[in-house]
């Protein structure tokens, strides 16, 4: 059964991350053109600073959320922690939290339970919390379908790639998480929610070229949208998660041909020397439709 509807998923092709205790980048957020920040308060920032980090972000979320990207806060796993980050960065100036080392269902909606509580406790509507969801054991590789759909507040699903190779004593390398990473795309579709990635470590963001590849072949796999930790590459996972005039005018075409096969009574269509029938135009329909909500996502925010 599909959690959510494909209008009803979040359009997050970029998530910028970093520690929400570093000021210069809490302050610069806004202006990076990100889809998504994700205020960090897990393993960007040390044990000792965590309890003061957790303050930081009521102030942070209406800082980075300014320009009207979508913000989400990292929460950490031991129990302990995550109930006192919950308890402060659930807000409505917070889209969802990011919810790492998520090792079953049950796991998901037990923290699901406790945001009904603090949503309620601040007079929020229930729901408004989206969780995106971190697989990054290798128990949870095999528990990721029902992981996927284990509650309507999780849109998005992703593969922890640097500890999910430090688990499996592998490296980060984009041919050995081919597997793993063709895996989540299809619990995401199976469950009606975002497959976030790119296939390899983000560690380097300083190979520009090698991150654009990585995101190109992301896209192909079927992945919506990738993380960075650094600005540059914002631009980068835009333009690769995103549609060109060149993708949009050939769906264009597509529907157009397949339209007068149909006025003529054919179920086919031959378009730019291709042949053409129902899976090439729902995918087309679907390209169109997805432009057309980033579009409106930019105008509704002074993009254009």
């Amino acid at each position: 059964m599909k959690l959510h509807e494909e209008h009803e998923l979040p359009i997050w092709r970029s998530k910028l991350i970093f520690p929400v205790n570093v000021e210069k980048y809490v302050k610069k957020a806004h202006t990076r053109g990100a889809d998504a920040i994700v205020l960090d308060l897990e393993d960007a920032v040390a044990p000792a600073d965590k309890a003061s980090a957790r303050t930081m972000v009521p102030d942070a979320a209406r800082q980075c959320g300014a320009g009207g990207a979508d913000v989400l806060v990292r929460i950490n796993r031991p129990l302990e922690l995550a109930v006192r980050d919950i308890e402060t960065a659930v807000s409505p100036e917070v889209a969802a939290l990011v919810l790492p080392k998520v090792d079953s269902d049950s796991h998901v909606r037990l923290l699901s339970e406790l945001v009904d509580v603090v949503e309620a406790q601040k007079g929020m509507p229930k729901g408004h919390t989206k969780f995106a969801v971190l697989i990054e054991t290798a128990d949870a590789f095999w528990r990721m379908r029902e992981i996927a759909g284990a509650d309507k507040r999780v849109v998005a699903i992703s593969l922890g790639v640097e500890d999910i190779a430090l688990e499996t004593h592998s490296r980060p390398d984009p041919e050995l998480l081919m597997n793993p990473s063709q895996q989540i795309v299809y619990a995401a579709c199976a469950a009606g929610i975002l497959p976030l990635g790119v296939v390899g470590s983000i560690a380097n963001y300083q190979d520009q070229e090698g991150y654009r590849k990585a995101i190109r072949f992301s896209r192909r796999m079927g992945f919506e949208g990738g993380s960075c930790i650094h600005p540059d590459i914002v631009p980068l996972l835009n333009e690769g998660f995103g549609y060109t005039d060149q993708e949009v005018g050939e769906a264009e075409r597509i529907l157009d041909g397949w339209k007068k096969a149909n006025a003529e009574g054919r179920g086919s269509a031959t378009v730019d020397g291709k042949m053409i029938d129902v899976p090439i135009v729902a995918r087309a329909e679907r390209v169109l439709r997805i432009a057309e909500r980033i579009k409106a996502k930019a105008r509704a925010h002074g993009g254009g």
